[in-house]
């Protein structure tokens, strides 16, 4: 008799399964759990416990779900519009964030893929994934062949003992190895070509909306093992059909309801249930029942206060805070960062990608064309005959109160647009939104292993997000859905109720690469 095939998340055979906790399916009655935050790290986790059969309370200030990944939409008399934080990428290595999405989707229909990004510098060099291989080690050989940020100039000037920590990674204790250095730092020593940084620097760094001089060194080379080295899953991504509300988390929020999960967002009152609040103050102090454990989002740093506590519980261990006092070290924000929406009133030529990566035009680090991948938005270019685009521009100098520095930010975002899309220079501007956040939290050069974890000093508190430690080489919004089925496994496993299975790329360099890395070395 042939045994079934493994079932895998992708098409990696490398892909590491990660057991959650063993035990009876099914939580015992009359557990219950409150998850603080809807975004994807509570979604997780909501969906994780009342899967176990946890009566799930989940609460969200804002009127949507998905967090910092959330859409709504705008008042418009020509039709629907909508409006997000910014463009954000679905990667196929994001085994637990699409395990999630299959909860309501199973066949990820609602998420399309992207053939290309291109990355261009204003020195007029161009970067391509398109015609790139998926496996390790050859998608990394074929992308430096392929690149003319790679020469074999600026190759043999690498430092190959630095180079050969990229081949021979090993989580977690990766990450702790490059504690108190900059992603800027580790690329000097490298001494990686500088023609090539903006794909190091401005893919990865950027795109955590930091500065390079205060990215973490481990993040960085775990990232370059994710997506170039340590996965066979390639370097393209998905974009969902349409709005990440319509597409993604509507349809995500209506499957917990079928779980009988009551979901509670700004639409709701602000008290949530019996001896249960939530204030919307800036420290937002939770004050909860003893018995009820509690999934707080650890991705909102801002406002924080070393007063952000769990304040009335009698707690079995000493009092503990967030950030500050005693426990764990103040918690940083990641420099403010803009996303621009234009509507113009003609469209861009027809053969532009759906999302471009820029270098060294000015504040501008990526162009996004909506119409081309979003459903509502391509009604809107049929109706009008118009346009798109969305601009973003991360790492900015400013604060959010600078009225006058986010003015010359737009001026310098429009002319740049027309340097990279000229066809845009007469288009008049219908619509537009503009919108400056500094609330992500910053993955520095710190100790790693003073991050804040999953679990705390209370059994009953447990934390989910992406400023999350997480021992898994995933990030951004990986890690938000990973630790968010973390903590519900933390606190199943409480019951001796089965948690969830996870799944990662290669918690080590793979094998071929490290047979290239010896040879590389002798």
């Amino acid at each position: 008799m042939t045994r079934a095939p493994e079932w895998r998340p992708g098409r990696d055979r490398q892909a590491v399964r990660h057991p959650g906790p063993s035990g009876s399916r099914r939580a015992p009655d009359g557990s219950s759990a409150l998850v603080v935050g809807g975004g994807i790290a509570g979604l997780a986790a909501a969906t994780g416990l009342a899967e176990r059969g946890v009566r799930v309370t989940l609460i969200e200030r804002e009127r949507q779900l998905g967090g910092r990944v959330r859409a709504w939409r705008l008042d418009s008399a020509d039709g629907p519009r909508t409006m997000s934080r910014g463009f954000h990428a679905f990667f196929r290595q994001y085994y637990n964030l699409r395990s999630l999405l299959r909860r309501s989707d199973p066949a990820l229909e609602r998420l399309r893929p992207i053939e290309d990004y291109p990355l261009i510098s204003a020195d007029g060099m161009a970067d391509s994934f398109a015609r790139i291989p998926r496996t390790p080690p050859f998608s990394f050989a074929s992308f430096v062949a392929l690149s003319p940020s790679f020469t074999a100039a600026s190759l043999a000037k690498v430092d190959v003992s630095a180079a050969l920590e990229l081949l021979t990674v090993r989580f977690p204790d990766t990450f702790a190895a490059y504690d108190g250095e900059s992603a800027e730092a580790f690329l000097d020593r490298l001494r990686f070509p500088p023609a090539a940084r903006h794909l190091a620097l401005e893919v990865f760094a950027r795109s955590f909306f930091a500065h390079p001089s205060e990215f973490s060194a481990g993040e960085l080379v775990a990232m370059f093992h994710t997506y170039f080295l340590g996965s066979a899953e390639g370097l393209l991504f998905d974009v969902p059909t349409d709005d990440y509300d319509s597409a993604l988390w509507a349809p995500l929020g209506r499957h917990l309801h079928g779980l009988g999960v009551e979901v509670r967002t700004a639409r709701a009152s602000s008290s949530w249930s019996p001896g249960l609040t939530a204030s919307r103050c800036g420290c937002r102090t939770i004050h909860a029942c003893a018995p009820t454990p509690v999934c707080w989002p650890a991705t909102r740093p801002r406002p924080v206060t070393s007063d952000q506590r769990v304040s009335s519980w009698p707690m079995t261990t000493p009092r503990f805070t967030r950030c500050g006092g005693s426990g764990w070290p103040p918690t940083r924000t990641a420099p403010p960062f803009a996303v621009w929406r234009l509507w113009l009133d003609r469209p861009v030529r027809t053969d532009r990608p759906p999302f471009l990566g820029t270098s060294g035009f000015g504040p501008l680090d990526n162009v996004s064309v909506l119409e081309l991948f979003e459903d509502g938005a391509a009604d809107w270019r049929r109706r009008t005959g118009g346009s798109v685009v969305e601009l973003h521009a991360y790492a900015l100098p400013h604060g959010r109160e600078d009225e006058a520095a986010q003015a010359r930010t737009r001026e310098q975002l429009r002319a740049e647009l027309t340097r990279v899309y000229p066809e845009t220079a007469a288009a008049l501007v219908v619509h537009e939104e503009w919108l400056v956040r500094d609330d992500c939290p910053l993955v520095g050069t710190g100790p790693w292993h003073l991050r804040p974890g999953v679990v705390t000093p209370d059994p009953r508190l447990v934390l989910a997000g992406d400023g999350v430690r997480c021992d898994f080489p995933v990030a951004l919004m990986e890690r938000a859905a990973t630790t968010g089925f973390q903590a519900a496994n933390a606190l199943l496993a409480r019951t001796g109720t089965a948690g969830h299975d996870l799944w990662t790329v290669p918690m080590a360099g793979r094998r071929p690469v490290g047979r290239a890395a010896a040879a590389l070395a002798r």
